[in-house]
């Protein structure tokens, strides 16, 4: 058992001396509201890893998941600003989600094109485009829209509460419905799970599109945080997400990880930032370590595989 989650139980463990680190020497740092105020920031990142980490087990990658957040964001701020109820936002931002994840998934599952080859170009696509629609303008969302319309302590915990019940639904699925272990399947060997009666282009199209209706969701669990829409509020997002990932134990190619690791990886990056901040460290050091944490990752991946092929 140990062996089989030693990713798990070594994140596990970073994330508790960061921890015991933060309560020695920035007690602070576990004040109640900021606590809470961090926690609900990084909902939205939640929502998103689901996404990359179902991406990433069947063999694939999604960069521009970034760029799909703040499209999605923007859509839904459009949709608000005009007058237009909570629910028709929502739906706007997945719809516009699962459009763009549809669009990847059709490029990568049907015409056999290269992932990154393909997120990379549509993640500049839709940036371009962020930037000559919005040119950098903040957009003001209505009054009744922040926090859902109800009061801060109330907003954080449907927040909290969405990425917790969607993290839980996509955890027990991959456990125990076929589509699930359709997934770990094409991302072991697409060839074996074709012959074993799986269609591995459905499957992979079908997690593209998963991938950007949960980014879509997750723009509007960001927006909701803020009085106005961030065109570049996506920045980023990418390297976060595949950083937890990885360190969370998902094999970067395929078949192999689950939520719980890429909880725990989140988590430990989440705290990088103001743990950086609390030991009056430059907060540029946050991306430098996600790039690090990502190529260790893969280091080991490498290692365990080398170990594996020698012993067989």
């Amino acid at each position: 058992m140990s062996g089989k989650y030693s990713r798990e139980i070594t994140v596990a463990g970073a994330l508790v001396l960061l921890m015991v680190a933060l309560a020695i020497f920035a007690p602070n740092f576990f004040e109640l509201q900021p606590l809470l105020s961090r926690l609900t920031s990084q909902m939205p990142a939640l929502v998103a890893a689901i996404g990359i980490t179902l991406v990433i087990i069947t063999r694939q990658i999604d960069i521009s998941i970034g760029a799909q957040f703040s499209m999605c964001g923007v859509v839904a701020g459009i949709v608000a600003a005009a007058g237009m109820p909570l629910g028709v936002a929502v739906l706007a931002a997945v719809a516009t989600g699962v459009a763009m994840g549809a669009f990847n998934g059709l490029l990568v599952a049907w015409l056999g094109l290269p992932s990154i080859v393909v997120t990379l170009a549509t993640m500049v696509t839709w940036n371009e485009l962020l930037r000559l629609w919005q040119q950098g303008r903040l957009m003001n969302l209505p009054a009744g829209f922040q926090w859902f319309g109800l009061n801060q302590a109330s907003g954080q915990g449907i927040v909290i509460a969405v990425a917790v019940v969607l993290l839980l639904s996509a955890a027990w699925a991959m456990k125990n419905l076929a589509a699930g272990r359709y997934v770990y399947a094409v991302g072991t060997d697409a060839e074996a799970a074709r012959l074993a009666g799986i269609n591995p282009k459905w499957t992979t199209f079908g997690v593209f599109v998963l991938m950007g209706a949960l980014a879509g969701t997750a723009s509007v669990l960001n927006l909701v945080q803020s009085p106005q829409v961030q065109p570049n509020a996506g920045d980023g997002l990418e390297l976060k997400v595949i950083a937890a990932a990885v360190v969370g134990g998902v094999a970067i190619t395929g078949g192999r990880g689950n939520l719980w690791g890429v909880l725990l990886g989140l988590l430990l990056l989440a705290n990088v930032n103001p743990a950086l901040t609390h030991f009056h460290q430059p907060p540029y050091w946050e991306r430098a370590i996600q790039g690090l944490v990502i190529l260790l990752a893969v280091i080991a991946d490498g290692l365990k595989r080398s170990k594996k092929t020698s012993a067989a």
